[in-house]
């Protein structure tokens, strides 16, 4: 067994990561029978675009409850990598010999009931709705419903007019959020979080797209389809179990493959996390975002243990990126590895589909970099097209970018348009152009 320190081994104890999954997890010189089911063991050359699906579903089963901090998919998930990186044979970077970097911070979650009926009408949480992600708990049974058109509000004290109105003893319906928002210049998220107790329904024009909360409001806020709404609401039932957890406990997995310079690194990230559950049975499977971009580090970490490089080339999957990067954001202030001995770094989130070719979020920071790759694209052909993006911060890349790290997120342009949904589902990806994409950063890496 690899040496475990501190808070991190009696966490692996609690949770399973040691004691009943030992024989999986924690002893990688043992045999790995050879089985059409494990295609890391195989020795016949794999079908790479298999190989990934293969991952990817296993990423997305129902009992990893979409990666998030219902009934320990999180934890399904960490412990599954962590058993990824034993049967690569990739090693640990710092001198205890950890896979692992342990953080929390809080999140509110949704593992108990969640139902809501408007006029009648039973409504399908995830298809016909989403909970704000930081709202209470809340029961109510055959509310009247007041509808609140907020166009007039011109400042805080309209606003604060209305909201004084509300009595809690009736749900309400507030229409124009957005233009108050614009009035006010604050966020959707800013603006709900001033409302009092109660439960309120907001009309959502565009596709539902959910995310995680490290914060809790004293409303129950629910965004619905606008049309599924009737002309007129009269009567609303719902019914909501929030719990907010204040010390949500996250790892980081990082691993290497070693090179021949050890103390120079290429470093490759992807977030493992995602949205979790929504209720008893609502799963978000999170198969383009991000089991995909697992799935292609794990790739990349099998052939680059494989076929050792000048440089060591590390892998880090990042927990809690969907609570606003908090994974990345703990690795560059606590590094296992010095940042500035970090040649390259490229985060993979949303790769499942690169049909028409991929984004390069900071190719403008790094004109040289996405030279060579477009060089490197058009001698071996691997996908349609690559796009140059100005620096964001949307991944991974963003606090490594901050703190100096010369630094690329790459992800694919394609597919269904699935995002922060329940129809992200592994099986709904084509991994069009993958393989070309996992061979355009292998000789990436060699140029570098």
């Amino acid at each position: 067994m690899k040496k475990i320190s501190g808070i991190v081994f009696i966490y692996l104890i609690i949770t399973g990561f040691i004691g009943n999954a030992q024989d999986t997890l924690v002893a990688p010189k043992a045999p790995v029978a050879k089985s059409k089911k494990n295609p890391i063991a195989s020795s016949v050359p794999r079908n790479e675009k298999e190989w990934l699906q293969n991952q990817i579903d296993c990423l997305t089963k129902p009992t990893m409850y979409g990666r998030g901090y219902v009934n320990g998919g999180l934890d399904s998930a960490a412990k599954y990598l962590l058993g990824q990186y034993y049967r690569l044979h990739l090693q640990p970077v710092d001198s205890d010999g950890n896979f692992t970097q342990g953080f929390a911070f809080p999140v509110n979650t949704f593992p108990g009931k969640m139902a809501l009926t408007i006029n009648g009408d039973i409504l399908s949480p995830g298809a016909d709705y989403l909970i704000d992600p930081a709202s209470s708990s809340f029961s109510g049974e055959d509310l009247d419903v007041q509808k609140i058109n907020l166009d007039k509000i011109k400042d805080a004290s309209a606003l604060n007019g209305i909201i004084s109105s509300f009595d809690g003893k009736s749900a309400y319906y507030l229409e124009n959020i957005a233009y108050a928002c614009q009035m006010l210049q604050i966020s959707r998220s800013d603006f709900v979080a001033l409302l009092p107790k109660g439960c309120y329904i907001i009309p959502e024009e565009k596709k539902l797209s959910w995310h995680v909360s490290r914060e809790t409001i004293p409303a129950t806020v629910f965004y619905v389809k606008l049309d599924l709404l009737p002309k007129k609401l009269k009567k609303m039932t719902a019914e909501v179990t929030a719990v907010f957890n204040p010390h949500a406990w996250n790892v980081n997995l990082i691993g290497e493959a070693p090179g021949i310079v050890k103390d120079t690194y290429i470093v490759f990230t992807a977030h493992y996390d995602h949205l979790g559950m929504m209720g008893e049975s609502v799963i978000f499977p999170g198969g383009n975002e991000n089991a995909s971009g697992v799935a292609m580090m794990l790739s990349l970490a099998s052939y680059f243990k494989s076929h050792p490089q000048r440089y060591t080339v590390v892998f880090i999957a990042f927990a809690g990126e969907e609570a606003s990067l908090m994974g990345s954001e703990f690795f560059t202030f606590h590094p296992t590895i010095p940042l500035k001995n970090i040649k390259f770094l490229t985060n993979l989130d949303m790769v499942g589909d690169a049909s028409d070719g991929i984004s390069v979020v900071n190719a403008t920071l790094f004109p040289r970099h996405f030279d060579l790759l477009q060089n490197i694209n058009e001698m071996g052909q691997y996908v349609p097209e690559i796009t140059s993006k100005g620096p964001a911060a949307n991944g991974d890349q963003y606090h490594f970018t901050e703190a100096g790290v010369p630094s690329f997120f790459i992800y694919a342009n394609g597919g269904h348009g699935f995002y922060n949904d329940i129809y992200d589902a592994g099986d709904a990806l084509t991994l069009n152009n993958a393989t070309g994409l996992a061979k355009l950063l292998i000789d990436f890496v060699k140029q570098l």
